[in-house]
């Protein structure tokens, strides 16, 4: 069997911006160890595989449960091929609408529905050794934004960097964080500095998909930010900048935990 796989950057309005991701519209068929090796051999953070409705993602290295933006990207690619609208994707965490659209400017715009969002506390001790992996300590953290753990399709600590020098100076001790997220069920980090109260400059460690960042993503930017009050999820729209490296937006519109948030991609 010859496997169709395209190739799509999502959050970006530019080839060189936000993440990449691949996809394969047509992969009934396919086993899982292909599929994985298909993922290995585009390198990139995810890649999309879809039979049906049906929505599987691969790292590098293993499935993860759910990704934005290779999301965004099946959405754009079945629109390319079928024509904007309305898709119902059926992924590990639930079902996921996406809508696409056409821009006046001609381009394809989709939006996605995640599954409902939900954030709980850290454990101490879990991060301790977060922060120890990081090589950060916890006078870097932003005292109004304590750290979570928060979910809208995968796992994953939320953690705010007190100044912008703090999240741009990111050296961390692969190994020893990848035992961390492989122990605690982590798909990945996010790391967020606040430059207004709308306005997030985010990174993504993602050792267990096999690379050192997702460049700009998609369930970590959906799910709550930590908030000084008891963790609850607040309705509001904000705007998810990854450009310390790498060109990404990402437009969160935060609903209600029966609809879910919204995320708008290109």
């Amino acid at each position: 069997m010859l496997e169709v796989v395209q190739r799509y950057a999502a959050f970006s309005d530019r080839p060189d911006g936000g993440n990449p991701a691949g996809v394969v519209l047509d992969a009934a068929g396919l086993s899982d160890v292909r599929m994985l090796a298909i993922a290995a051999e585009l390198g990139y953070s995810e890649t999309a595989f879809l039979s049906g409705s049906d929505i599987r993602y691969f790292s590098p290295l293993a499935e993860v449960p759910f990704c934005g933006h290779a999301t965004i990207a099946t959405a754009v690619a079945l629109a390319e091929r079928d024509g904007p609208g309305e898709v119902v994707l059926a992924t590990a965490s639930g079902t996921v609408p996406v809508t696409t659209r056409r821009a006046d400017d001609g381009r394809l715009l989709a939006t996605l529905t995640s599954v409902p969002a939900r954030i709980s506390d850290i454990a101490p001790a879990d991060l301790e050794e977060l922060l120890a992996s990081l090589g950060w300590s916890t006078a870097d953290l932003d005292p109004a934004l304590p750290p979570r753990i928060g979910y809208a399709g995968a796992w994953h600590p939320v953690i705010a960097a007190a100044t912008r020098q703090r999240l741009a100076a990111l050296d961390y001790d692969f190994d020893r964080l990848a035992t961390l997220m492989a122990a605690r069920e982590w798909t990945t980090i996010q790391l967020v500095w606040r430059e207004a109260e709308t306005r997030f400059h985010a990174r993504n460690p993602f050792p267990p998909g096999g690379v050192v960042e997702d460049p700009a993503t998609g369930p970590r930017s959906r799910s709550p930010e930590p908030s000084s009050r008891s963790p609850e999820l607040i309705p509001c729209a904000i705007r998810a900048v990854s450009g310390v490296w790498r060109w990404g937006v990402r437009h969160v519109d935060r609903r209600d935990a029966d609809t879910g948030p919204g995320d708008d991609g290109q």
